[in-house]
């Protein structure tokens, strides 16, 4: 039989995200404004944002590990259409949301929660948004229909930690729509410039959705990093502070091949410095890190601060 979907049709259905005069997000802001039925309770929500390509998915699924290590009980949410967030933690690449509404024609009732949340590694329950199709659709439609039938299911009440971890450095409406649930936004960051322009957007799009919403940024993880001189220039002239530094190791690349955690790779003294770095990063986040009033810089700046060396 052939499954090949229906992209029109689906589009048609991830539609919605366009904004009438009631429900606007901020000044100049054409993104539908959080249901206040969808705010998520009771866990500590973190939204986890960088450079495309920086080790999100590696550093997120790590930090679940981690704080499944510490005895929480842990959801990780992929918020990108190529679902591999939780690639290690499950070892696969497991059905998303939208499969999951397209396969029941979105009639979310018909859903079990067995057939979009995978236990993972440790216990983490691990879901997986997906995207609408390229060029049409919106993605926060689609982490508010996440949202939506993980609080229907319960399974928000009953975690400890919620990890959202969202594509890339796009900070539109619809990818920063996890802004909204969490209570503090992490950027992974690696000590060059690119990295570093990505983030001082991501720091803005925070500033923007902290007028409206609980979410504060949390700090920095340096991530692939020898060194931070670059990355501290940034943290001294924006206000931000560096939570944690994961250098650029074979054994980290080599546990995405071997779709693990770094928890299940073989030991070795650099591993468990790593181990260690990321228990200590999840005690410290549980324990609660203070909010950052950091400001972004104008482009100009960041190149005048780092571009022209």
């Amino acid at each position: 039989m052939n499954h090949l979907r229906d992209d029109a049709g689906l589009a048609s259905k991830l539609r919605g995200a366009t904004c009438g005069s009631s429900c606007g997000d901020g000044e100049g802001s054409v993104q539908v404004a959080l249901d206040p039925s969808l705010q998520i309770n009771g866990a500590k929500v973190f939204a986890v944002y960088g450079k495309g390509g920086i080790g999100k998915s590696t550093t997120s699924s790590n930090l679940s590990a981690a704080f499944s290590k510490i005895g929480k009980r842990v959801l990780q949410i992929g918020c990108d259409p190529k679902h591999d967030s939780t690639f290690t933690l499950t070892k696969r690449l497991v059905p998303t949301v939208i499969d999951a509404l397209e396969a029941v024609d979105f009639h979310p009732e018909e859903l079990r929660i067995e057939d979009f949340v995978y236990e993972g590694y440790g216990g983490v329950m691990c879901v997986e948004a997906g995207g609408p199709p390229a060029g049409t659709g919106c993605g926060g439609y689609v982490v508010g229909q996440t949202v939506k039938l993980l609080k229907e299911h319960h399974l928000l009440e009953d975690s400890d930690v919620v990890i959202f971890d969202v594509l890339g450095d796009v900070v539109c409406g619809g990818f920063a729509a996890p802004l909204q649930h969490a209570e503090r936004a992490i950027i992974i960051t690696a000590n060059d410039f690119d990295s570093i322009f990505a983030m001082n957007r991501i720091v803005a799009a925070i500033g923007a959705k902290a007028k409206n919403y609980n979410v504060r940024l949390g700090g920095v993880i340096a991530n692939r990093s020898a060194a931070t001189d670059q990355l501290d220039k940034y943290n001294n002239a924006t206000g931000l502070s560096t939570l944690a530094r994961f250098p650029d190791l074979d054994i980290i690349r080599q546990s995405r091949l071997k779709k693990s955690v770094l928890f299940e790779m073989e030991d070795s003294p650099a591993l468990r410095a790593v181990q260690a770095e990321y228990l200590q990063l999840a005690e410290s986040l549980w324990a609660g890190v203070a909010p950052l009033a950091a400001v972004a810089l104008k482009d100009r700046e960041i190149f005048d601060l780092l571009g022209f060396e």
